[in-house]
Formats: structure tokens, sequence, C-alpha cells
């Protein structure tokens, strides 16, 4: 990995600290496939700390650009589905 991440200098250290773990939790599902409850419950903290949409869309879209990993489409089929386990292909 030699990306950064997509932060806001308006989040505290903790925030920035469950921004990341959010989007590490995107790279494992790529990667090696991560337990559906982990990744919602990352998700959720994520959304607490951006609520808005638009704001969602831009930062993921940002992540997406430097990653090539879409959160979009993970956290969607995780939604979607009843597997333990999330694996984007």
């Amino acid at each position: 990995m030699d990306y950064q991440y997509p932060i806001s200098l308006d989040w505290s250290t903790e925030e920035i600290v469950d921004v990341i773990k959010f989007f590490e939790c995107i790279e494992k599902a790529y990667e090696k496939g991560i337990e559906r409850n982990e990744l919602l419950t990352v998700y959720r903290r994520f959304k607490e700390i951006v609520p808005s949409k638009a704001e969602e869309k831009t930062i993921c879209n940002e992540f997406e650009e430097v990653s090539g990993y879409s959160s979009y489409r993970i956290i969607k089929k995780a939604k979607d589905s009843n597997e333990h386990t999330i694996r984007m292909s």
C-alpha cells in the first residue's frame, strides 16, 4: 500500500483512526475476506463520523481512486448478503 487515506482535518484523532480502520476493512474484504458483522460495525461507525451521503461519496471515491477498491460495492454486498464472510473478487 503506497497511498494515503482520505481524511478530514476537522475530525478528531479517534475519528481519523476509526475512518482508517473502515478503509482497512474494505481492503481486507478485497484481499482476504472479512466477517460481515465486523464490516458492518465499522461502517456504522464511519457513518457516525461521515453522516452526509454526499461527503461519504466524495471520501469513498477518493479512496477508490488511489486504491482501486470500491467501498460502495463491498458495503452493498455486505448489506444484501447473509454470508458470514464477505469477499469481493
